[in-house]
């Protein structure tokens, strides 16, 4: 290979090098490892009364910051880490439930992001990421399976 050849591929693996690197440097903003925690539990519905009527929940004590399992539908949970996407380096609390049972609202003084709990998409800035969402299974009468 000629040293022009050699420099031609020197450059475009520079390049490629230089695009990948900078596609995870939004840290004000990002969905990092930082949020996902290791999540491998089964959960009995029988002892949470709050999880046997469409659109409740409870905290469950697993991930980085816990988690916020929600009954979308008879059928479907919905498990979500209470870590918020927004400054994921700088969360100064876990996620809250608000009244209403609807959102999940970061209450920290200068994020106040809100998430939407049938899909984890974000309602209202600054995130801009959905909540970190884990995997569920539910075998149709008590328990159901969290897991990433």
């Amino acid at each position: 290979m000629s040293a022009t050849g050699m420099k031609k591929h020197i450059l475009i693996g520079l390049l490629i090098c230089s695009i990948y690197c900078s596609c995870n440097k939004n840290s004000s903003n990002s969905n990092n490892s930082a949020t996902n925690g290791y999540v491998d539990v089964t959960i009995n519905i029988i002892n949470y009364n709050s999880l046997n009527v469409v659109g409740g929940w409870i905290y469950y004590p697993t991930g980085t910051r816990n988690i916020i399992v929600y009954r979308k539908s008879i059928s479907e949970f919905m498990a979500y880490d209470r870590a918020c996407t927004y400054q994921t380096d700088k969360s100064c609390a876990p996620l809250i439930v608000d009244v209403s049972s609807t959102f999940a609202v970061d209450s920290c003084k200068n994020c106040g992001s809100k998430f939407l709990l049938i899909d984890g998409s974000v309602n209202k800035s600054p995130a801009t990421i959905p909540l970190t969402r884990y995997q569920t299974s539910y075998d149709g009468a008590n328990m159901i399976h969290v897991f990433n």
